[in-house]
């Protein structure tokens, strides 16, 4: 360690001795005495002999390579399958996510959870520890369960709030990465995957800002390598015991969790009868085999733990499967591109690779974030100087609409008191009308080189269909972007109701003073947005 850092570690620790401090690494010997709760022998069963593989036994039985695939295309479709699947499971939950936020659906799924635990089923969870930014959350508290077992991935030693952000500056490499991953697997033979953390954002179409996401339900042979990979990344020295947190540990916390459920349970009696009847539909809809799955043979492939371990050269020149998987994807379509990426900032040889595949042929039409919409300006400043020449090269360019009409769910929805805003959080791309990409990868540098990402690629043209229509149903909500006569962006749209388009030289839905604090934002070096 230099002299600097030294001296930096000192005057940010010395008024904090007393601070608790938990193990960065299971090499640690604090954790020599560690024994896990969920081991390899609690899966040691068939997933082909689960209720869940059993429901559509037939299908998967034409193809021991086969997986089935339905589209998520709403927050609360998210979130009744995921509850619908706990009350599902008969053996296992994993669940891997980049933020868990402790709100009022992610109580109300931590009691699935639990209550899936209470019945015998093993559960893992791994959090980033970013994403949890507390100790504390109710989720932690799950590890007391017999049943449940807890980690936090890649966290910081001291648990004091004043000096979380100040040691990111001394371990700035390994912290600044952060595992992006997004998995919850059931019994071994299904998944979801997608753009969703888990939160009321997420989730909940009334909430102050809602994310507009994409995720999919898999069964069959592809859950095997996502359970694979979500084992490397619980297995690795990174992966952090929840029972070293002393806050998780707090019995007393827990009691008042369980409280809170009964209280719930108690004041809200109508309400969860309502909530118990729509996951029983759920579960019913799938017993009856009324899921809308598209049949094809897939992949599943993620970034290994040890990126975030990288030196930042190493990252920079780090091509995983998941860049080589795409460039190969690239290289093969011959017809056309259809993307939905909410964070697009495709870098130099990306943008060179993809004016190519234009000018051969391939068209692309490309959905992102508007300036209004995006809750990352600073992405969007990067994301401009590549959108002329995308223009220029004839894509199709849209930027999503700030407005609340723009989100997608089921008419029901649309007929709710609708959020103040949505922001586009889909990671999806269809090539060929016959391939499918989706995953928690943004088509940025922060995914390509730093943070570890996970994506499922598809084959199936039906399930393609679905998927791409998806897709272009936002961009009727969205801004076409083109260039006038001097080069300059224009965006045209329409809301509903509106009898002729609107047009725009600025954009659309945003103040001067947004419009100034993306110019300033521009500062911030491309690779690290």
């Amino acid at each position: 360690m230099s002299i600097l850092k030294k001296v930096s570690l000192f005057i940010f620790t010395l008024p904090f001795m007393g601070c608790t401090t938990i193990p960065t690494s299971t090499t640690d010997e604090r954790l020599a005495n560690y024994t896990p709760k969920v081991t390899a022998a609690d899966f040691d069963y068939d997933p082909m002999q689960t209720p869940l593989a059993q429901c559509y036994a037939s299908e998967l039985a034409r193809d021991p390579e086969i997986s089935g695939a339905t589209l998520i295309e709403d927050g609360l479709s998210a979130f009744v399958i995921r509850a619908a699947f706990a009350r599902m499971a008969t053996k296992t939950i994993d669940l891997q996510t980049y933020i868990y936020s402790n709100d009022f659906s992610s109580r109300v799924l931590i009691g699935e959870l639990k209550r899936a635990a209470d019945r015998g089923v093993k559960i893992r969870i791994l959090l980033d520890d970013y994403g949890t930014k507390s100790d504390i959350v109710d989720v932690m508290l799950l590890n007391q369960h017999p049943n449940i077992e807890v980690k936090v991935f890649n966290p910081v030693a001291n648990r004091a709030r004043l000096l979380y952000y100040p040691q990111f500056l001394l371990d700035f490499n390994r912290l600044n990465s952060r595992m992006h991953n997004k998995l919850f697997i059931v019994d071994n033979v299904a998944y979801i995957t997608g753009g969703r953390n888990v939160g009321s954002n997420y989730f909940y179409p009334e909430t102050a800002s809602n994310f507009s996401d994409t995720d999919v339900l898999f069964i069959g042979d592809m859950t095997k390598y996502a359970t694979a990979s979500f084992d490397e990344y619980w297995n690795y020295h990174l992966s952090i015991p929840a029972s070293v947190f002393p806050k998780a540990k707090s019995e007393r916390a827990m009691r008042k969790l369980e409280k809170k459920f009964q209280e719930i349970e108690k004041s809200s009696a109508d309400a969860i009868r309502e909530y118990n009847k729509i996951i029983s539909l759920a579960q019913n809809e799938y017993k009856n085999k009324k899921f809308d799955f598209s049949w094809g043979h897939g992949k599943f492939l993620a970034d290994p733990p040890e990126k975030v371990e990288m030196s930042m050269a190493e990252k920079e020149e780090y091509r995983g499967d998941i860049i080589t998987a795409l460039q190969k994807l690239w290289d093969q379509t011959t017809d056309s591109v259809y993307m939905s990426a909410a964070y697009f900032v495709p870098g130099q040889g990306g943008l060179d690779h993809m004016l190519r595949e234009e000018n051969s042929g391939v068209h692309m039409t490309i959905v992102t974030n508007s300036l209004a919409s995006t809750n990352a300006p600073t992405v969007y400043a990067k994301w401009e100087k590549y959108r002329t020449q995308l223009i220029e090269s004839g894509a199709d360019v849209y930027e999503f609409m700030l407005s609340a009409e723009n989100l997608r769910g089921q008419e029901h929805d649309r007929e709710r008191k609708q959020s103040s805003f949505s922001v586009l959080h889909s990671k999806t791309i269809v090539f060929d009308d016959d391939i499918s990409w989706i995953g928690s990868f943004n088509l940025d540098p922060r995914s390509a080189y730093y943070n570890t990402e996970n994506v499922a690629i598809f084959e199936s043209r039906d399930f393609a269909d679905k998927l791409r229509e998806m897709i272009i149903r936002d961009t009727k909500t969205s801004w076409h972007v083109t260039l006038d006569e001097d080069g300059e962006p224009v965006w045209t749209g329409s809301r509903p109701g509106d009898k002729e388009p609107r047009v725009y030289h600025h954009s659309p839905d945003t103040s001067i003073f947004r419009r100034a604090w993306k110019i300033i934002t521009n500062i911030v070096p491309e690779k690290f947005v």
